[in-house]
Formats: C-alpha cells, structure tokens, sequence
C-alpha cells in the first residue's frame, strides 16, 4: 500500500482558477511568458501504430445518473462520422522525443518554465510550491516538464513507452502538424473509446472491474492521501498496459487525459452538427477526455467514456497528454 501524501501544507496562491481535473494555467501571454513557436518540418504522415476507425453512426454523449449534465455530457444523440485513423495507443515518450530531437520544439512547460505537478508524485522533502486553493493536490513546480515530469531533478528514464505529460494543446498540435496528422475530434474520439460498443459506461462495458479485474489506470483508495496501487500504477502506466477495446486502441480511459481538437462548450452538442461535428468555432478552452490516473469516485468519475472536461491551450499537467488521428 502506498501513501504519497503531501507533508507540507502548500503555500496558499492563485497560480490559475483550475478544475480539479487538470489544473489550467493563468494567461501570461502578457507578460512574454511565451515565445514564438518553431517551425516544424512535417513528416511523411504513416499510419504505422494507427487503427483504421469505419465510418458509420453512434449515440454520442450519454444521460447517465453517474455523470455531470453540467459538463454537457448530453443529450444522447446520433452522430455520423467518416472513417479515420487514430492512434492505438497515446503519443509516448520516446515519440516525442523524437519529435522535440528533429525540430527543436521547446513545449510551453518548458518556455513558462514551470508546470502542474500531482503533490503526491513529489519526494516528501521537495520545497513548498504554490497550490491551489480549491485543489490543493496540484503544484506550480519550476523546472517540470516533459522530460522532468515530477520537477527538475526527476526524469523520464525507463519511461519510454509511458504517455508523454506536461503538454499543451499547442504542443500536442505542433506534434501532430510534424508528425503529418491531426488531433482526433471530441466525436471521433467518443466513437473510438467505445469500441463498437452501444451506450456502455466503459470502453468494455458498464462494470469498472469486471470479474474484480482493473481494466484502467485511476486512482485507488482514499484520494488525494492514500493509492492502493491495486491497479498495479501510481502515476503514469505504460501506454500498452491493459487490455485493449473493440477497436484494439489502449487506454481510452484513464492514466492521461487527452486533448481533442475542438473548442468546449457544454451547450454545443444540443444544437450542433451531427454530421461529422468538430466543435463549436471559437472558445477559451479545449476538449480534454478520458480521465486520469487521479480520477477517483469521491471527486471526479470522469474516467467514462461519455465524459468531458477542458482546459486551456496553452496549459500543462502531469496528467495530460494526447494521440493523434488522420482522415482515412
């Protein structure tokens, strides 16, 4: 059993006004806290690692008790898509590597020089940090990024196939621009975390633990003080762990949230497209879906596939990260 509790109550601070999902950074842009992207060399696109996703219908969103209308997790609807390619599995360390390696890309973590760290992650006698007031459990940590996922003197060696975090949505776009894909839409990537399946609360099914066994990456035991680890990770799982769905894509659900392309709204849904949706056209935040290894019952049952949240473009947490998608 792990306890991995923060020994030092955060020092009070606004470093954002942050769901307790994934916590969103505070625009800066003001104050030069950004400079200009690079430019990337696209690649020659390659659907090695993807799954060719058929077009065709499915109820989208859901009505279930266990969700938040808020979010606009509904009405269930039916939307139509075309066929496309998605990733199998998240973008993981060693790709972005060799993405940051051939471009030169600095990520906005890396640029504000600091990111949102899970205090839990951090060595018991790491330095107080600011926090947030009503999410506690997330700390500014100068010096974390992608290749320093837990602060300045961590690093992602023996980590390779673990998802890549502390990305923004810019930099999951600049990747996917190289890489010669795209980020999956809000729609394609519901219809893809289903699996072929109908209106299931999981990419299996509707029991979290079928037969007592974990099927996903979140938190267990008593959140933020204490994980069980019964599901076998504290933090990140490798991005092939687990079974995988229907369509043979791997963590849909759980261990990092992932970006979409397409602006938030909880009203979009009502009266959108249902044809080949991508989102409202304008916005302050982005689609984030699938949940994390720190969704937990007691706060936040966002590890369904029905489920959403957002953040800013521009933001970066340990758990967030992305997959790409291609039209077929």
């Amino acid at each position: 059993m792990t306890d991995r509790s923060t020994t030092k109550p955060a020092p009070e601070g606004e470093p954002n006004e942050a769901a307790c999902c994934a916590a969103s950074r505070p625009n800066e842009r003001a104050l030069g806290g950004v400079a200009e992207a690079v430019s990337l060399t696209t690649a020659s696109a390659s659907t090695d690692g993807m799954t060719l996703i058929p077009g065709g219908e499915f109820l989208m969103g859901t009505a279930d008790e266990a969700g938040y209308p808020a979010d606009g997790e509904g009405p269930v609807r039916e939307v139509r898509l075309r066929g496309f390619w998605i990733d199998a599995m998240a973008v993981s360390n060693e790709r972005f590597a060799a993405f940051a390696d051939n471009t030169g890309h600095l990520t906005e973590a890396e640029r504000f020089e600091w990111s949102f760290v899970f205090a839990g992650l951090l060595p018991p006698d790491f330095a107080d940090t600011r926090s947030i007031a009503a999410a506690p459990w997330w700390r500014q940590v100068f010096g974390a990024d992608w290749r320093h996922p837990e602060g300045p003197n961590s690093n992602i060696n023996g980590r390779p196939d673990h998802p890549v975090v502390h990305v923004s949505w810019n930099d999951a776009l600049a990747y996917c621009t190289w890489a010669g894909m795209r980020l999956p839409t809000e729609a394609e990537w519901e219809y893809a975390a289903r699996g072929g399946l109908e209106q299931k609360r999981y990419p299996w099914g509707d029991e979290r633990e079928p037969d007592g066994q974990h099927r996903m990456n979140v938190w267990q035991g008593e959140f933020p003080n204490q994980n069980t680890v019964d599901d076998g990770y504290f933090g990140t799982a490798p991005v092939s762990a687990f079974r995988p769905n229907g369509y043979g894509l791997f963590n849909m659900t759980g261990n990092v949230w992932e970006w979409c392309s397409d602006w938030f709204s909880p009203t979009y849904y009502a009266n959108g497209s249902r044809d080949n949706p991508a989102g409202p056209p304008s916005g302050d935040a982005k689609v984030i879906r699938g949940g994390s290894y720190l969704c937990h019952d007691s706060y936040c049952n966002r590890y369904r596939v029905a489920a959403r949240t957002r953040n800013t473009p521009d933001s970066s947490t340990g758990n967030m990260g992305f997959r790409c998608a291609m039209d077929a």
